[in-house]
């Protein structure tokens, strides 16, 4: 029996227990991207026919504390809230527990769409889409801001000062010089803004963690670096350069920061301030660099085995001129 179709009889008898209805799966295959996480699609057959599905999956190349992610779990209750305030989100049908013996993951629907960037930016099909996607980013994270996840466990809570404390910590560990690092952590620590209250943070809101159709937006995904913190920091984040994929248009390729705000404070958000979000995005822009940096150490130290982490390492040199483009 080959591994696959090991973890496909394993994968299926938890579905078949814990989803009402399901006799057996089909057609288990991972797809490609996904980042730090694996995603896998399934048919989920029952007496009514069949019904596609994802299962989102810790690899198995993965050992040890990741750093950023936090547990799937708790990524899948995030969505749970989410959804519940109107956020795109698919519908969770199950989270895997230790005696599924199927890892770390949940199931969710499986929404037709496209996540590829440059296809969003470029295709004909995605014209309409392009127009309204601003207006609907900002929307939606006008309802992540009004999930109340306080109370979930496992939740970090990452103000400005301590964003920049663990960022630095974890700098110094590496032991190597990057005067442009360096530099950008004097400024943000001078720089910090006064604390606001704390709100529900995506961490990777952006283009290309949204599922979209012709229309636009229909699902927002990949919540591993959520956590509690400042409400302007996912827009810092969303206008950084590499989210941009080459297109001139600030916010992810798709308009302006201005628009962005405008959306957010129509659907119930506060006044943007733009010192702060320009704050966030130069910390933006130094976490992409440390994120880069952090994959080489995982596949280094074999946490992460898989090479996708050494071939995103090398980018870290183009979050410092993009730091040294917003520092000067």
């Amino acid at each position: 029996m080959t591994k696959i179709n090991a973890f496909s009889q394993t994968l299926e008898a938890a579905v078949c227990r814990n989803i009402s209805g399901v006799q057996k799966i089909k057609g288990l295959h991972r797809l490609s991207g996904g980042g730090s996480q694996e995603t896998w699609c399934f048919d989920a057959v029952s007496a009514s026919g069949k019904k596609k599905l994802i299962l989102r999956r810790t690899p198995e190349s993965v050992s040890g504390d990741t750093w950023v992610s936090i547990p799937l779990e708790v990524e899948a209750e995030l969505i749970t809230r989410a959804a519940k305030e109107g956020v795109p989100s698919p519908a969770i049908h199950y989270v895997l527990a230790p005696k599924d013996g199927a890892g770390s993951g949940f199931i969710v629907d499986f929404i037709e769409g496209e996540t590829f960037v440059r296809r969003i930016l470029r295709d004909d099909q995605y014209a309409t889409a392009r127009e309204k996607m601003i207006g609907q980013m900002g929307d939606a994270l006008a309802r992540i801001q009004k999930v109340d996840a306080t109370n979930i466990a496992d939740l970090p809570v990452l103000d400005a000062s301590a964003q920049i404390t663990r960022n630095k910590e974890i700098y110094r560990e590496w032991d190597e010089a990057h005067p442009v690092l360096e530099a950008t952590f004097v400024w943000l620590e001078a720089n910090i803004p006064e604390i606001k209250p704390l709100v529900l943070v995506h961490g990777d809101f952006r283009n290309g963690n949204f599922i979209v159709g012709p229309e636009g937006i229909r699902a927002v995904i990949d919540w591993e670096l959520a956590h509690l913190g400042d409400p302007a920091e996912d827009f810092g984040w969303t206008s950084i350069n590499v989210w941009r994929f080459g297109a001139d248009k600030p916010v992810g390729g798709l308009g302006e920061r201005e628009d962005f705000y405008a959306a957010y404070e129509a659907a119930g958000g506060a006044p943007v301030d733009h010192t702060r979000t320009h704050f966030w995005e130069v910390f933006g822009c130094l976490k992409w660099a440390m994120l880069c940096r952090l994959m080489v150490t995982r596949y280094e130290t074999g946490t992460d085995a898989g090479v996708e982490m050494a071939y995103i390492g090398r980018r870290m040199c183009e979050a410092e001129i993009d730091l040294l483009n917003l520092l000067t």
